[in-house]
């Protein structure tokens, strides 16, 4: 099947690009497209599905061409090669550009200049005309079909008999669609609540803009071959098609920039250089056999795994805001490495606090470093991105997108709207079900619903729940990362469509950081932190009251007021420790020391929490519970936090000791156990365990 939308087609399409594989694999299809309205947003996820399935993916897009003298045309294009796959990345980038938000389009010379490498289907309906046949012909000679698609409705049948006569006179191929827009026929319901959506009426003022059937689905071969068979040949022209498009999203060309170096000087001896430069400014001009012996595993591994030119430029950024007086300072694992304190990336030594490498980095892992910068939120962070900017061009850098999906309250409300709910009835039941799971329990929910002045049974309702239910975790629209930015060596635009940003001089790819970290897309983040500027207005002040200069990387750490202050819990408006949770547990714990305080903002975290080390931890700090240790190997690991794990790097260690794991396979089972707990990654390192 060689004409899917997915529910990256924003109103078009109601199936996600995974559900659409799982369905094809079904189906025993070997092949299936994915051609998404003006973009690849669900490319990336349909490509990772279809290999752990088995399905070969090929890749287009649908887009809107708009020819002089003629009316606007929906082509779906279908990439053949490498090269097409460039040319139709770069096309959707200037049809986004050249259109409002949320629309695009391309010229008649856009398409001439981006339409090698590219397969182009013209839908066969009765919009179908001869002018635009010759030229499109003219544009994709020996690579333009007319699609003809038998939906069991009567009226689309008689357009494309109509199609089909046209494009046989001018000698031009025909190929059999199913115009598919969902995996299952079940997903009719929703199609339709977004056709009413995105045409801004109710269900039942839409009419004949509702789908005919559930016939838009994906269908057994046999289906297609018996619908179309009067004209077998238009079913195996999907499979010439489908033959001829040989490229895979595996080979994307993306390729990270190289850091300009002085001359003699490769990254790696460049890298090497300057972190022992500047590790004398944080150790002193003898650096310990500790200190030394760390930096030179870290920079073998670094260089080993060609990440030098990956660490300069991370360098470049921090250094560009340091020299700008803009407080920055990196977070995340990057904390663990001694490399990025040396270099001023970080604040913290990993040397001294004992931290772990390899939860930052390591050959087991197979992936790229993240390191985040933490930036004052506001002018001063949009200053350095526009530095990356302005560094990389106009095509070689551009932020991350995330995609907002929809959850229970929009879900509810726009459901509401597509049923023609009164608003203060919507309302009422936004706020019922937007904290309740209520598939769960359907007795619980009903009843929820009676308290609220609502009747379970009513048919409206019923359909509410359902498609609630159906498009709860869909993606509604395209958001921006906060602060991810994707930097490429070439032009970015030829490796994923970009788009202009909401903000003045920001520009968006179609992918988010999920997408980018599968297909190997290398991401920065500058995150704003407000803290930070409020620090940043601070200092100021310091140095014009008080006359004092003040390091923020060499404040006291064993300050007596200050932790009288922290232990009765007067923190309002102090970062990290200013939460209710945080203040109730400060009177008890009496943080005394800095480590103690890291100990405290750790402990208060889902994990420890859930994994009830919050108590014992307590207990056996005010001597009420007697420490004791798993097994005796774990001591000098667990010592210091009283025999209760809490960090993630003792976890790696606690691994590494009893289970004989190496610092990669560590890591792969900390992040198997992280937030979204993986039972397939578990099952990957079972036999380690």
């Amino acid at each position: 099947e060689l004409s899917c939308r997915s529910s990256f087609s924003f109103l078009e399409g109601v199936s996600n690009p995974e559900d659409l594989i799982d369905r094809a694999a079904e189906l025993g299809h070997g092949t299936l497209a994915l051609a998404d309205r003006n973009g690849l947003y669900g490319a990336p996820r349909f490509f990772q599905a279809a290999r752990k399935a088995g399905v070969r993916p090929l890749v287009g897009a649908s887009l809107e061409v708009r020819c002089a003298g003629l009316p606007p045309t929906r082509l779906r294009l279908l990439v053949e090669s490498r090269r097409g796959y460039r040319n139709l990345s770069r096309l959707l980038t200037r049809a986004q550009h050249n259109a409002p938000k949320g629309q695009a389009y391309a010229s008649e010379d856009a398409l001439e200049e981006h339409a090698a490498g590219l397969i182009a289907l013209v839908p066969g309906d009765g919009a179908l005309t001869q002018a635009f046949l010759d030229r499109a012909r003219a544009l994709f000679p020996e690579r333009l079909w007319v699609e003809i698609c038998r939906n069991r409705d009567r009226s689309a049948f008689g357009e494309g008999l109509f199609a089909a006569a046209l494009a046989e006179s001018l000698g031009i191929p025909i190929v059999a669609s199913g115009d598919v827009r969902c995996a299952l026929p079940e997903g009719r319901r929703l199609l339709d609540a977004f056709t009413c959506l995105r045409e801004k009426t109710s269900l039942d003022s839409a009419g004949r803009l509702l789908a005919r059937n559930g016939e838009c689905a994906l269908l057994p071969a046999q289906s297609m071959a018996t619908r179309f068979s009067d004209r077998p040949e238009w079913i195996s022209a999907s499979a010439e098609i489908a033959a001829r498009c040989t490229y895979t999203m595996g080979d994307l060309g993306y390729r990270f920039p190289d850091f300009p170096c002085p001359p003699g000087e490769d990254p790696s001896s460049w890298l090497r250089k300057l972190t022992f430069a500047r590790a004398r400014d944080r150790y002193g001009k003898t650096l310990s056999p500790r200190v030394r012996t760390q930096l030179e595993h870290e920079l073998n591994l670094i260089a080993k795994l060609d990440l030098s030119g990956y660490f300069l430029i991370v360098y470049d950024i921090a250094r560009f805001a340091k020299e700008q007086r803009i407080l920055c300072q990196g977070r995340g694992s990057a904390a663990n490495s001694a490399v990025c304190y040396a270099l001023g990336i970080t604040a913290v030594d990993p040397v001294a606090m004992e931290l772990l490498f390899e939860r930052f980095l390591s050959e087991e892992r197979g992936e790229w470093p993240d390191i985040d910068l933490d930036l004052p939120s506001g002018t001063q962070r949009e200053r350095v991105i526009q530095y990356v900017f302005e560094k990389y061009g106009q095509y070689g850098a551009a932020m991350t997108a995330t995609v907002i999906s929809y959850k229970t309250r929009s879900a509810v409300r726009e459901m509401g709207k597509v049923l023609g709910m009164e608003s203060h009835a919507i309302d009422r039941l936004a706020k019922v079900l937007s904290s309740f799971s209520y598939r769960e329990d359907l007795d619980e929910l009903q009843a929820v619903l009676r308290q609220a002045g609502v009747d379970p049974a009513a048919p409206r309702v019923a359909l509410l729940l359902d498609l609630v239910d159906q498009v709860r975790g869909l993606p509604r629209h395209l958001g921006q990362h906060t602060g991810g930015i994707v930097i490429s060596a070439g032009r970015l635009d030829e490796v994923v469509p970009i788009e202009p940003a909401a903000m003045e001089n920001r520009a968006v790819i179609q992918w988010d950081k999920e997408d980018c970290a599968d297909l190997g897309l290398i991401k920065i983040d500058l995150l704003g932190l407000g803290m930070l500027d409020a620090l940043e207005k601070t200092l100021p002040l310091v140095r014009e009251h008080y006359r004092e200069e003040i390091d923020l990387a060499h404040l006291p750490q064993n300050d007596a007021k200050t932790y009288a202050m922290i232990q009765s819990a007067d923190t309002i408006g102090v970062f990290q420790i200013e939460s209710r949770a945080q203040m109730a547990t400060l009177p008890r714990m009496k943080p005394s020391c800095f480590y103690d305080l890291v100990v405290e903002i750790a402990i208060i975290r889902p994990g420890p929490i859930v994994g009830q080390m919050v108590h014992p931890y307590l207990n056996r700090r005010a001597g009420r519970e007697d420490v004791h240790y798993p097994h005796p190997s774990l001591e000098p690991i667990l010592k210091r936090t009283l025999g209760v794990p809490i960090f993630q790097e003792q976890l790696l260690r606690v691994a590494m000791v009893a289970a004989g794991l190496s610092g990669g396979e560590a890591e792969e089972l900390r992040r198997a156990m992280g937030f979204k707990r993986s039972t397939e990654r578990m099952k990957r390192i079972e036999k380690s365990l």
